[in-house]
């Protein structure tokens, strides 16, 4: 352990586990990579990474260098004498970087590669409908999330489970592989493997944009049950309240499926027992349970609909997304 120099280089709150793990373990952290302070929100105020704000807590020396080829951050990172750098959750390393330490730099990855390669691994999954998926560590090569295999762990999905809620769960199960993983570098019983070839498809994880949150009406409920919750609580399914003349946008956070078959065209909706919002899917209707329509709280169905002033709700699928 002691011959253990570790940089970290991370960005969100799901690495801030593997690095409260690491420490937490007794293995020394020389330094932190991060990305630079940046405006954000309303009053675009300077924030810092979440990893940056746990490295400063506890007196680690962080590096937020705005190109990762800058020749004083590459000096810099030398100077930290770290022999392994841990990746998780940050970005793609040049070659400069990645070759550096002598015992190698491993990543974590949120999937079971070689599936889900890519950004946002944890959404496509539950959008996908995945019963199984978790975390992967692999040694960084040049390209994408393709490196070889440390060691991988896996966890059940939810069936309504969200994206935020599998986040929180595999960010546990990646920071104990994290620990692992460098307990068998350390002892020299780290044996890397090549990704498996499958039969099936490879499935990837791209980042998401605006256009990818709509919802489709006209799919399955299963499968937009699926996507909903697959884009919980960021950055939310959207959709459009037409109703008197007007259209709002709102994002669905919750769903429930019903198993009742629609009579209905996709998109219209129905009141059940007052406080019970329906929407009929391509097949079967859909519960809506939470809701937040635009620059308001998410709500339940119940409080959502007691603001409306319409009784004939339509949730419409803009031609964008069609």
């Amino acid at each position: 352990m002691n011959d253990i120099r570790i940089v970290f280089m991370g960005t969100p709150e799901f690495a801030v586990a593997s690095l409260q793990q690491i420490i937490e373990s007794g293995y020394r952290v020389s330094g932190v990579v991060t990305v630079p302070d940046k405006p954000a929100g309303r009053g675009l105020k300077i924030r810092q990474s979440a990893v940056k704000q746990y490295a400063l807590e506890h007196g680690i020396t962080v590096l937020q260098p705005e190109k990762l080829n800058d020749p004083l951050f590459l000096a810099e990172l030398k100077e930290l004498e770290a022999n392994l750098f841990v990746v998780v959750a940050f970005r793609k390393l040049p070659e400069m970087v990645w070759s550096m330490p002598a015992l190698g730099c491993f990543n974590l990855h949120a999937s079971l590669l070689p599936q889900y390669r890519g950004a946002a691994p944890i959404n496509h999954a539950v959008i996908n409908g995945e019963t199984v998926t978790g975390v992967t560590t692999f040694f960084i090569n040049e390209g994408i999330d393709t490196g070889k295999i440390i060691l991988r762990s896996e966890i059940t999905v939810g069936p309504d489970e969200t994206a935020g809620e599998l986040h929180d769960r595999l960010k546990e199960t990646g920071a104990e592989l994290v620990v692992k993983t460098i307990e068998n570098i350390a002892a020299n019983k780290c044996f890397p493997i090549d990704q498996p070839l499958i039969g099936e498809p490879l499935r990837t994880a791209p980042r998401i944009f605006r256009e990818q949150c709509f919802i489709s009406w006209n799919k399955t409920a299963h499968e937009v049950h699926n996507h909903i919750r697959g884009l919980s609580p960021y950055p939310g399914a959207i959709t459009f309240l037409t109703g008197e003349n007007t259209s709002r946008e709102v994002k669905v956070l919750r769903s429930a499926l019903t198993g009742e078959i629609t009579g209905t065209d996709p998109g219209h909706a129905k009141i059940v027992s007052d406080n019970r919002l329906f929407v009929g899917c391509g097949d079967q209707y859909i519960e809506i349970i939470t809701i937040q329509p635009a620059g308001k709280k998410a709500m339940l169905a119940g409080e959502f609909l007691r603001g409306l002033r319409t009784s004939g709700i339509i949730f419409k699928t803009p031609p964008e997304a069609v």
